[in-house]
């Protein structure tokens, strides 16, 4: 009898939450598609020595240059060698360590300062939000480029720089729309509720707040990684970002443009894997933000 009674019940009572997520999610294709390129890119990283077919390092100067197997190459470097007779596809195995690390770290970093800053200003307001707002001005007004090169310039290039500059460049996104954010919510009658019934700030910053913008927050974090993975490449390209043998899709580039128009495929190749994750890190961010909160889309 109860059998027979759970299909009436589930018709009325309707799909339950998690239902209609994972029926948004995946009827979702450009979602699907960002979290599946980013999930392949992320085991490939984790499980780089075992993936790679030679040291990313390993130097055979007998071997430059070899080309692609798809230019008449061989399969034992499928995607040829640098000009230093480096595996091709060894260092670009490597490389997506290089890029997701500096992506996601970062992202962390400036995530984390800019939703401080952006939240403090939305709730508190007053002398609060006039400081968040100079410090958000002051900061727009600074190229993010330039700053970024003047400091890796003077500390030197490393991992650690780069992801440290661009960590404490890239929070102004952050603060900007959480702020925003903030600022809608805190007028809702549920925080008004939770003030009333005396929860101390934190509580309702936590409680209340963090969770009705965190769908803004998801958007912001994977557009500023995204932004990160290609201001490591900018800053790699022009010899200031992370240094040779350090494997790096942007340092590949650099280190292949000056035989571009004889050996195109050194250049083509790091550059087509670089815009594949950028695109495929923007779609699952923006899938993920249609998907939680589609209502907020016309």
């Amino acid at each position: 009898m109860q059998k027979n009674l759970d299909p009436l019940l589930e018709e009325i009572s309707g799909p339950t939450p998690a239902q209609v997520l994972r029926k948004r999610v995946v009827g979702h294709k450009g979602l699907i598609f960002g979290l599946f390129i980013v999930f392949l890119l992320v085991l490939v990283a984790i499980f780089a020595p075992l993936l790679a077919p030679h040291s990313p390092y390993e130097q055979s100067l007998g071997n430059r240059m070899v080309e692609p197997v798809f230019m008449g190459g061989t399969w034992e470097h499928p995607l040829g060698t640098d000009h230093l007779g480096r595996d091709y596809l060894s260092r670009l195995i490597y490389g997506a360590r290089v890029s997701l690390l500096i992506g996601l770290v970062a992202a962390l970093i400036s995530g984390t300062i800019g939703t401080a800053m952006g939240v403090a200003a939305g709730y508190f307001g007053g002398k609060v939000d006039a400081v968040v707002t100079f410090l958000i001005n002051v900061r727009l007004a600074m190229p993010v480029v330039l700053v970024a090169l003047a400091v890796v310039a003077i500390l030197g290039g490393s991992l650690q720089v780069v992801i440290g500059v661009l960590g404490l460049l890239l929070w102004d996104r952050f603060a900007v729309v959480m702020r925003a954010s903030t600022l809608q919510v805190r007028r809702r009658e549920y925080v008004a509720a939770a003030q009333a019934i005396g929860a101390s700030t934190s509580r309702v910053v936590l409680s209340e707040i963090m969770p009705n913008i965190v769908n803004n927050l998801i958007v912001i974090v994977t557009l500023e990684m995204a932004h990160a993975i290609l201001l490591e490449a900018t800053l790699s390209f022009l010899g200031l970002g992370v240094q040779p043998p350090t494997p790096s899709w942007g340092l590949m580039v650099s280190e292949g443009k000056n035989m571009m128009l004889f050996e195109p495929w050194l250049v083509l190749i790091p550059g087509v894997v670089l815009f594949v994750l950028v695109l495929a890190i923007n779609l699952m961010g923006d899938g993920l933000r249609d998907v939680t909160a589609p209502d907020s889309r016309s």
